[in-house]
């Protein structure tokens, strides 16, 4: 039987009152309601506060460069897809430096659920404005208020097809973690967008603010596989925000038609050299 002691209690560097703590929280209790032990675990992440939320938990973790979550993640779960793989990721971290990765993952579609702690600003590097902050917010850098449009990373991933689509609040912990299970469960490329409040640096999207605006939807409210649906949802942004699954598609996941997987995971197996050494051969 897993426990929550099971994954560690550690000392953390985020701030008192960081919405982080709700989403550690949120993602220990949704790993033991699922009967997942940290030896089953892989969490992928990059650089930023969310970037040290793998610290504290002891399982298995890789933590890389800024922006380049998602590619290391993909590849550990090709080579071991008995392994639960998860990347964290924040908003610039993801939507900014890892846009790129971000679109090609939800076209490759890999079995990996993807937390990303929307903040709507940059916390690790001291409050800069990041794609998903508010025209018009005020930062040290952006004075005279931040000039580019909002990204809608929600609305990005269903234009896309993404196979599920959706979003928390870390300030509930209750719904997030249902949340975070279902993506868990889900086959295929899950994003799940965790409005996040910097209690130190974003002074405008705070817990009190989220808390007037956010809402759970009600998933009968239209059939979830219906993308025009779930994309006029995901506009909604401003004196209503719904919270929940927005859009889930059953898709081809990339790996399940590998030849070379179907016998079991890539780590268990022998490499074989011959056709490498044929290659090699052949521009000698």
């Amino acid at each position: 039987m897993v426990s929550v002691e099971d994954y560690g209690n550690f000392d953390t560097a985020w701030c008192p009152g960081c919405g982080d703590f709700g989403i550690l929280k949120a993602l220990k209790k949704a790993l033991v309601d699922l009967g997942r032990s940290p030896n089953e675990m892989l969490l992928v992440s990059g650089i930023g506060q969310a970037g040290k939320l793998p610290h504290y938990l002891k399982c298995n973790f890789f933590n890389g460069l800024h922006g380049r979550t998602l590619p290391p993640a993909t590849a550990a779960k090709i080579v071991n897809h008995e392994l639960t793989v998860m990347a964290i990721a924040g908003d610039g971290d993801c939507y900014g430096e890892g846009g790129n990765h971000f679109i090609h993952a939800i076209r490759r579609n890999p079995n990996v659920t993807l937390l990303v702690h929307n903040n709507q600003i940059y916390g690790l590097t001291k409050g800069q404005a990041s794609p998903t902050s508010e025209r018009g917010m005020k930062t040290k850098v952006n004075q005279e208020g931040v000039f580019n449009r909002q990204l809608n990373p929600l609305a990005l991933a269903i234009s896309q097809d993404c196979s599920f689509v959706g979003r928390g609040f870390a300030g509930d912990i209750k719904h997030l973690t249902e949340l975070i299970s279902k993506a868990i469960e889900h086959k295929g490329f899950s994003l799940v967008d965790i409005l996040q409040p910097c209690v130190t640096f974003n002074k405008l999207n705070t817990f009190k603010w989220y808390s007037e605006r956010v809402y759970e939807m009600d998933e009968s409210e239209y059939p979830l596989n219906d993308r025009v649906k779930a994309f006029e949802k995901s506009l909604e942004w401003g004196e209503r925000i719904p919270l929940g699954v927005l859009y889930v598609n059953e898709r081809p996941v990339f790996g399940d038609s590998l030849d070379a997987l179907k016998s079991g995971p890539l780590v268990r197996k022998e490499p074989k050299t011959e056709l490498v050494n044929e290659l090699i051969d052949g521009f000698m």
